[in-house]
């Protein structure tokens, strides 16, 4: 039998979370991906709440929650941004949906129905996948921002054929998204007051960037985080455009970025693109241009690591 037909779970290893990585557009589809051949065409046995903090977003009790999900046939994953949910297949349950939300050490991997539970868990759900038999999915969260839920699928705006979750109806579109409008995005941008980044970081503009990939893709277009996203000119937008999915592509490759076993894929394996990072969490370290301290600075509760050489911000 080939790699393809092997039993989702079986190369799982146990990895305990520690530390804090929180989970971009890329570290969320490498988790949709790896859950695909485990969820789709699913049905749930068995659900167990052993948290029930991590159903804050869900509309109900954790008895809701149990009683709809269980019995519940799966489809495909899906994701924009940073949210990641599995709508149910089947004619009666058809506008519903299992929205998961990794927050800042969410974790949803796939264990053999008889491994041990990590002591994190706080969510499990035993399926009954027909190409593989049983499998778990277990909700592993170290600081509980992270949720499952369920929730309703209404038609997207700018394509009736697309749903998605009411929990996610008011983020935009993501740059890995064949849908996303650049020219929209551009106009947009040319009409912020604000730096740069709080721009990218800015959902409803566009979703699923966070400070990681930020920062790398400031650093390769070479700006400045604070310069006013007004003040860019058409071309450097666009080069910013390009080098953002230039990122966000090389880290899917990698499959994410780990700095610590906080993310970790469904089989509970790191991503190594934190091997490849130019600016994000290099301070003092030499510009991989110019040869330059990267330094750090305080940004919205959070830090930006840039290059003051490559980086300057203009008309200050």
């Amino acid at each position: 039998m080939g790699g393809a037909a092997q039993h989702p779970a079986r190369q799982a290893r146990r990895l305990g979370p520690r530390g804090l990585t929180v989970p971009e557009l890329p570290e969320v589809e490498v988790v949709r991906a790896g859950l695909h051949p485990a969820v789709d065409g699913a049905t749930v046995a068995r659900v167990e709440v052993l948290d029930e903090r991590s159903l804050r977003r869900h509309d109900g009790p954790a008895e809701d929650f149990v009683a709809r999900l269980t019995g519940a046939r799966l489809g495909a994953p899906a994701r924009r941004g940073k949210f990641l949910w599995v709508p149910f297949d089947s004619a009666d349950d058809a506008d519903l949906a299992l929205v998961i939300h990794l927050g800042m050490s969410g974790q949803v991997l796939l264990r053999e129905p008889e491994a041990p539970r990590d002591r994190l868990t706080r969510i499990l759900l035993e399926l009954d996948q027909p190409s593989h038999g049983p499998v778990r999915v277990d909700f592993v969260d170290q600081r509980i921002f992270g949720s499952m839920a369920l929730d309703r699928l209404v038609p997207v705006l700018d394509d009736p054929l697309e749903r998605i979750p009411t929990q996610v109806a008011h983020i935009a579109r993501d740059l890995v998204d064949p849908l996303f409008d650049d020219d929209g995005f551009l106009r947009a941008l040319a009409k912020k007051h604000t730096g740069i980044k709080r721009a990218l970081l800015d959902q409803t503009l566009v979703s699923g960037i966070g400070n990681i990939y930020a920062d790398e893709a400031l650093w390769a277009a070479r700006i400045h985080y604070a310069q006013p996203a007004r003040t860019l000119t058409r071309p450097r937008a666009r080069t910013l455009l390009a080098e953002l999915r230039l990122v966000l592509g090389r880290a899917l490759a990698e499959g994410g970025t780990s700095f610590d076993s906080t993310y970790v894929n469904v089989n509970g394996a790191s991503g190594y693109f934190s091997r490849r990072l130019h600016s994000y969490g290099r301070e003092g370290e030499p510009c991989h241009r110019c040869e330059r301290p990267i330094v750090r600075e305080r940004f919205m509760n959070r830090s930006s690591f840039f290059c003051a050489r490559c980086q300057p911000l203009r008309g200050a």
